[in-house]
């Protein structure tokens, strides 16, 4: 027995002398340098990877881990503004390291695209905004300019609704037209394309047929200097966009999978039913045309067919039809990607699905894609390669903002009114309980339209260009792209005979084909040479052609067999058809000069000289010039000594460029084929105008670039002012012409305004913090109009000395506290003067500048958090200073005047003399206030959180046990906070109504969706 004990104790003696040897522990420690000073670096993040020792180096630059355990870690070290360090270590002893960083100039030393060409960031002279893939790839949208919003200084990205795949209105400090758009001109690798809508169900966005996954990088030109080189069509700015490529090395395959769940991010709160009979009771006491609450009128004749059979005495039916409006909605998105190759040839291939169900009953979006980007170094002298994106999508739409089958204007049913009766066979016998939806609402029952429509707009895309690049010369190098896009797009529309457009008809169909065929080469050289040590020149000279062709097709027809039968073949009436064919051509030359002396003086200058069908037989061409500079005061001798400034640049600029988004052939006299008594001829359908031309924008810009403490902090400060003449206007001419208006060049408006952009990195070491914050102030005046006043959409005016689409109307002044009548205020002849008084009488007041929809300023705060394999982004979006005319607040908030439902404020309407309150007496029929004026006016101002992302990356020991390169959790959050006054559903908002490009009809809410708050949950893994 002893001997047994004394094996054992032997045996624990050996075990626990092997256990010391491997748990050995030493200590590690050391000190960081700047590899060029030789001087420490406090604060510096030192960290032994996949373990518990982390550090951040004191004031003189030393670290030290005790207790380490022996083995081979890999050590980083890293320190905001230099590179980061990473060195395997083998622990086998105690460990003192002296360690060096270099400086990271990468946020210098960045390539920016630019048009034809790139620049390295410290040597541009213009204004170009960057954006990352990393900070469009985290948003779930399906369009790549939602996902910018509040990133750009400078740029206005208004949706105008939350219905999927609306078009979006852009703008690029400010807006530059009145008459032909404002959006900016889009070039993908270099190509540019079309992005105008081609829907006429409500404007749709093309550029949703871009995957935002493929995105590299989008660049904004929004100086001239920046973007003349894009002449006649820059100025509105260039938004460039790039996409992935591959990279030599092993095949990496990433796979992304992400859910989400959507919800409206406003309600609006309307009466139930007990509210609703009791002002509308009180309503038809006080109408102007007698007591009409009695039982001959309002109960007997409103209410009863309101119900329908049901008690609305008791209150049967209480109906939120705005509930009815909304739908559960969702969004599921998975993207596969795989890139790599060897020296030689290089790819990049994905393909992704999207699944959106909107929030708005009906409303849907799916697309497919797939792109193949392919690099080939052919000789040493040759590259050669292509880019091919293939994308499908399918919206299933809903009715524009101004039709009853449109799903949000359902609030306007009352509460007592069901969504769905029973089904009665003949004889009056009850068939199966079957509810369907309630043929006699007030409105138009919309789920009428969401049951029997078929509105769906398919589109095919194909976007893509092959290119070449031959080195004559080491320094000298010609490229050529011949770029295709294709949009093929069919709208098919069926509206059974249960259908407010299909029940006299039995069955309406039409079919809607547009095909566009846009194709566009680029050749140019690019010159790069260096003179000595001081002089460094590149330049490039070209030329570019684009031709697009725009083919449309319709036919409609009527009398289907059944309802099941959807298909224009299946018609037994054709009732309508055309087709139509219209182009145009660009021939442009350009070139451009980038001059740097002694790495500190910088000279840029551009010319493009642009021809174009669209324009007159006498102006055919326009010049373009831009001419900008820079001083890199960092690098002269008084202020080597100040330490803590990293760089400062200071640049200005002056440049011209054109506006041609107008329709085709507008210079020439035209003619229409029409008929008479059988026979055909010719009418004039135009007048002609040989002069017509470009609108011209000139534009100074004076910026400073800086960076302190290493890279901790930097920004940008600008000044700007445009300045546009030659607007493109249609003017009144004598009806003896024939013709009442024609287009001309005639007008001038500006904008001036400042950005300020500010990047700090807070916190470095183990837990991390940047903020990036721009803010941006534009401030629009029409200067010159010829003496016209442009009336736009609602109470929209073009008019000289004021702001673009500013509204014009009557000035509400409250309620008469001892009548209840509503009161509008009388002017003078200026607008300014309120001493005239007050009138119950609204054709007596005269029209004023009520409201403007321009901001005064726009931005974005953006926050981004590490910590260990924790990653968080919060961006804060706002929009300040602009108003919002709700053009269905006369009739949802129009305290009884007729039977829609009504906002819960109209509850506080004026009862008694003495009453105070700013909604007037209820009084059906009577008009009391709920004409267009001030009244539906609201500040559309409003401080949104944009974005929050929270991911998780697995630490790297985990992979390595997996066989991974990367895997990353995260939830995003969408739209989940709005800080607004603004009454109606959303302040971010311009109602499909009306074109979205048409500078005239913007601050407009007419029943408009608002955007959807989405939480979705995902997973990156990469192999």
């Amino acid at each position: 027995m002893l001997k047994k004990l004394l094996s054992a104790l032997g045996a624990l003696a050996v075990v626990l002398a092997f256990s010391q040897v491997a748990q050995a522990q030493y200590t590690v420690e050391g000190t960081v340098y700047d590899q060029s000073t030789n001087t420490p670096l406090p604060g510096a993040t030192v960290l032994l990877v996949d373990t518990n020792f982390g550090t951040a180096t004191d004031v003189d630059g030393y670290f030290e881990f005790e207790d380490v355990p022996s083995g081979t870690y890999t050590l980083r070290v890293s320190y905001v503004g230099y590179v980061q360090l990473n060195r395997t270590l083998n622990v086998d002893g105690d460990l003192n390291l002296n360690l060096t960083l270099s400086m990271d100039q990468q946020s210098l030393s960045e390539v920016v695209v630019t048009g034809y060409g790139s620049i390295v960031r410290e040597q541009m002279t213009g204004n170009i905004s960057s954006i990352s893939a990393r900070e469009i790839e985290e948003v779930p949208v399906n369009s790549f300019e939602s996902a910018i919003q509040g990133q750009a200084p400078g740029v206005f990205i208004q949706k105008g609704n939350g219905k999927l795949g609306q078009a979006i209105n852009i703008r690029v400090r400010g807006t530059s037209s009145v008459s032909a758009s404002s959006q900016p001109l889009y070039v993908i690798d270099g190509i540019p394309v079309t992005s105008e809508s081609q829907s006429t169900t409500a404007d749709t966005n093309p550029l949703s047929d871009l995957n935002v996954d493929d995105i590299a990088s989008i660049e904004i030109l929004k100086d001239a200097a920046a973007a003349a080189i894009y002449g006649s069509r820059a100025a509105n700015g260039v938004v460039l966009v790039t996409t992935k490529r591959g990279q030599a090395g092993r095949t990496q395959v990433n796979v992304s999978f992400e859910r989400g769940v959507s919800s409206p991010t406003n309600r609006v709160e309307f009466l139930n039913a007990d509210e609703y009979i009791e002002l509308f009771t009180e309503a038809a006491e006080r109408s102007p045309f007698g007591d009409l609450s009695g039982p001959g009128y309002l109960e007997p004749v409103w209410f009863d067919f309101f119900a329908q059979g049901t008690d609305w005495q008791n209150r049967e039916v209480d109906i939120d039809w705005q509930d009815e409006s909304f739908q559960d909605a969702s969004n599921t998105d998975l993207s596969v990607q795989v890139s790599g190759g060897t020296e030689d040839t290089r790819f990049f291939i994905s393909g992704g699905i999207s699944d959106q169900i909107g929030i708005v009953r009906g409303d849907e979006f799916n697309r497919l894609n797939a792109r193949i980007n392919l690099d080939h170094t052919a000789s040493e002298k040759l590259n050669v390669g292509m880019n091919l994106g293939v994308t499908r999508t399918e919206n299933i739409r809903v009715s524009n903002d101004n039709a009853f089958s449109t799903p949000l204007q359902a609030i306007a049913q009352p509460p007592i009114s069901p969504v769905y009766t029973p089904e009665f066979g003949s004889g009056g016998a009850l068939i199966g309980f079957t509810d369907v939806p309630n043929e006699n609402t007030l409105y138009y029952n919309f789920v009428r339209h969401v049951v029997g429509v078929d509105n769906n707009q398919t589109v095919f895309r194909n976007v893509g260009n092959l290119y070449a690049e031959y080195n004559i010369l080491p320094n000298l190098q010609f490229r050529s792209d011949l770029g295709l896009d294709l949009l093929f797009q069919n709208e098919d529309y069926f509206a059974d005979s249960n259908t407010n457009v299909g029940e006299n008809t039995s069955g309406y169909g039409d079919s809607r084909i547009v095909n566009i065929v846009n194709y566009t080469t680029n050749n140019y050289l690019t010159w790069n040479a260096q003179f000595g040590e001081n002089h460094d020149l590149t330049a490039v000279a070209g030329m570019s052609y684009q031709n697009s062709d725009r083919y449309l097709t319709f036919v409609s027809g009527t009398n289907f067999p059944t309802d099941s039968f959807r298909k224009l073949a299946s018609a037994a009436e054709i009732t309508g058809g055309s087709s139509s064919l219209t182009t145009f051509r660009f021939l442009s030359y350009f070139s451009r000069g980038n001059y740097t002396f002694k790495d500190r003086y910088l000279f840029s200058a551009s010319a493009r000289v642009d021809g174009s069908s669209r324009f007159g037989e006498n102006s055919r061409y326009g010049f373009f010039p831009a001419f900008s500079a820079g001083w890199i005061l960092t690098r002269e001798d008084f202020l080597n000594d100040i330490g803590f400034l990293t760089f400062l640049k200071l640049r200005a600029s002056y440049g011209i460029t054109g506006n041609a988004n107008i329709g085709n052939f507008p210079s020439l006299g035209l003619y229409a084929g029409s008929g008479y008594a059988g026979t055909s001829g010719l009418v004039p359908s135009q007048t002609p105008n040989p002069d017509l031309q470009w609108e011209r924008t000139t534009q100074y810009n004076f910026g400073l670039d800086y960076e302190m403490l290493g890279d901790r902090v930097s920004g940008e400060i600008d000044y700007y002012i445009k300045k546009t003449d030659d607007l493109l206007l249609n003017v009144n001419v004598p009806a003896t012409t024939g013709f009442t208006s024609q287009l001309r060049n005639v007008g001038e408006l500006e904008n001036n305004g400042f950005e300020f952009v500010l990047n700090t990195h807070n916190l470095v070491g183990e837990f991390q913090w940047t903020t990036s914050f721009n803010i941006a102030f534009n401030e629009n005046k029409i200067t010159d109009l010829d003496g016209q006043i442009i009336e736009g959409g609602f109470l929209n005016r073009a008019v000289e000395g004021q702001p673009i689409a500013v509204m014009f109307g009557k000035e509400y002044a409250g309620v008469d506290p001892d009548n209840g009548d509503a009161l509008y205020y009388l002017h003078s002849p200026d607008g300014k003067d309120y001493s005239a008084g007050t009138t119950n009488s609204y054709g007596d007041a005269n029209d004023v500048v009520i409201g403007d929809p321009n901001p005064d300023f726009i931005g974005g705060l953006g926050n981004r958090f590490n910590f260990r394999n924790f990653d968080l982004n919060v961006l804060l979006q706002f929009v300040y200073g602009n108003d919002i005319y709700n053009g269905g607040g006369r009739y949802q908030s129009a305290n009884g005047d007729f039977f829609d439902n009504q906002t819960v404020d109209q509850l506080n309407r004026w009862q008694n003399p003495g009453d105070i309150t700013d909604v007037p007496e209820a009084r059906l029929f009577g008009s009391n206030g709920s004409n267009p004026s001030s009244r539906y006016i609201s500040d559309g101002s409003y401080l949104r959180l944009k974005n929050v992302v929270l991911g998780y990356t697995l630490p790297q020991s985990v992979l390595n046990r997996m066989n991974l390169r990367r895997v990353r959790f995260y939830v995003t959050g969408l739209n989940l906070l709005t800080f607004t006054d603004y009454e109606g559903w959303d302040p971010e908002v311009n109602t499909d109504l009306y074109d979205q490009s048409d500078n005239l009809n913007i601050g407009n809410d007419f029943y408009s969706a608002p955007q959807a708050r989405t939480i979705s949950f995902g997973v990156n893994i990469g192999f």
